[in-house]
């Protein structure tokens, strides 16, 4: 490579890493728009978690065929990757795999391990899309899963392809110039090359200078379609890749059903219970505060855990298919309650950035304009959306907190529940009873 082609390519890598740096910027804002919650206990149960969910794909085997090309696809992107350190030095500095006199054997066998990945990752790519859209699996032709995001899988899977495919020929072409008799420009004999060793044929009767030329065309391609691919992450889906990872770190530990209680009314309790308590210790420090809101009508009031949760989310339906109440014809799927919160905190993003940091009301709220009441009560709140993602994500807190904001905030319960709540609060039980009489049923019998 030449001087220019070095500057050249300096220019490609800060101008892919700076937007990718600029949309990591809007992500971390974005998602601390959220409630503060703490989650920082048991940091041995979260690295364990992380580990064995995040890294050792644990959750995603349960649905074997799924989960084993699952991992293809991720260890082939994670390890073939390693290459692009040795892609970026080349580039910078002009020379051409600069790891292999130092790695020696170790470097034979890198090359070709990332070849057999390449390979298997193209294979299971092909059976993601041909799932996705001729086998066309319920939980990929949902009534949840259209436009841009139904699109957005396959825009992965060719992303993926092409570049797995721009690598073999990238080697192909490469183990074709090394094996030139008497040897050609700088390409010395260097890696191991299973499967592109029967690729290079194809360069048979071309110049040596063309092939290298086609070598610099295909590495270029490679580099900058990662660039790309990287800096798509941020409008995709597939931004779990990154995202996987802190999110099983900070998921909750706590027993699956488990509901957290409101400080704010918990404080307020235990001044009524003490006889001794000093009833101005519930007031605000500041009197023209706003008083707190109890559940969340909007992103904002959402923690930051379950904004994250909707970033990570995968959009693989596991959890949709797997619900309950949307199996028997309700409206609610815990896929679109996450894609609607992400929609819904990338739109507040936006007005943020068009108001020099200021988030300016727009009469929009997540609660109806995004998720309505009626998908938020048909939820059984049975958790098998929570034990079936594989990154570990819970629709059903989003959905507990928009149900307690509807009950506690606009008392817009269904009438079942406002009866039941009533006979709980009249009678100390969910039945029209009164405690004396509450017994009876034993003398009938």
């Amino acid at each position: 490579m030449s001087y220019l082609d070095n500057i050249l390519f300096a220019i490609l890598l800060i101008v892919g890493f700076g937007f990718f740096a600029v949309s990591v910027k809007k992500i971390y804002r974005n998602i601390n728009l959220g409630v503060d919650v703490n989650r920082k206990d048991n940091s041995k149960a979260r690295w364990k978690n992380m580990a064995l969910i995040a890294l050792g794909q644990s959750k995603m085997v349960r649905r074997p065929v799924a989960g084993i090309l699952h991992i293809f696809v991720y260890v082939g992107f994670v390890i073939i990757n390693i290459e692009l350190l040795e892609i970026i030095i080349d580039g910078l500095f002009g020379t051409h795999r600069i790891f292999a006199p130092y790695l020696g054997v170790v470097y034979d066998v890198l090359i070709a391990s990332f070849e057999i990945l390449a390979i298997l990752v193209i294979f299971a790519v092909t059976v993601f899309w041909l799932r996705r859209n001729f086998i066309r699996l319920k939980r990929f032709v949902h009534s949840d899963l259209t436009g841009f995001p139904k699109s957005d899988a396959n825009y992965i899977l060719y992303f993926e392809t092409v570049l797995m495919i721009l690598f073999l020929l990238m080697n192909a072409s490469d183990f074709h110039l090394q094996n030139v008799p008497g040897g050609f420009s700088h390409f010395h004999k260097a890696g191991s090359y299973p499967i592109s060793q029967f690729i290079a044929p194809i360069f048979n009767g071309m110049s040596n200078e063309l092939v290298a030329i086609l070598f610099e065309a295909f590495w270029w391609l490679h580099i900058a379609g990662i660039l790309v691919f990287m800096n798509y992450l941020y409008f995709s889906k597939h931004l779990h890749i990154l995202l996987a990872f802190p999110n099983t770190y900070f998921a909750n530990l706590n027993p699956e059903g488990q509901f957290d209680n409101l400080a704010s009314v918990t404080k307020e309790v235990k001044l009524m219970m003490d006889p001794n308590a000093d009833p101005f210790a519930a007031a605000p420090a500041d009197e023209n505060a706003a008083p707190a809101k109890f559940g969340a009508s909007d992103v904002q009031d959402l923690n930051w855990v379950q904004l994250l949760n909707a970033y990570t989310c995968t959009e693989c339906g596991r959890c949709t298919s797997a619900c309950p109440a949307n199996q028997t014809g309700k409206k609610l799927s815990p896929r679109k309650i996450m894609m609607d919160t992400r929609d819904r905190l990338q739109e507040v993003g936006k007005n943020i950035d068009a108001n020099k940091g200021v988030f300016v009301p727009d009469n929009k709220t997540l609660l109806n304009d995004y998720i309505t009441p009626e998908e938020l009560w048909a939820c059984t709140s049975c958790n098998a959306c929570v034990e079936e993602c594989p990154v570990n994500i819970s629709p059903l807190s989003i959905i507990m907190d928009m149900r307690r904001y509807l009950v506690m905030e606009q008392s817009a319960a269904p009438m079942s529940l406002n009866a039941m709540m009533t006979n709980i609060e009249n009678n100390g039980a969910p039945w029209q009873y009164s405690q004396q009489d509450r017994l009876n049923w034993k003398n009938e019998n």
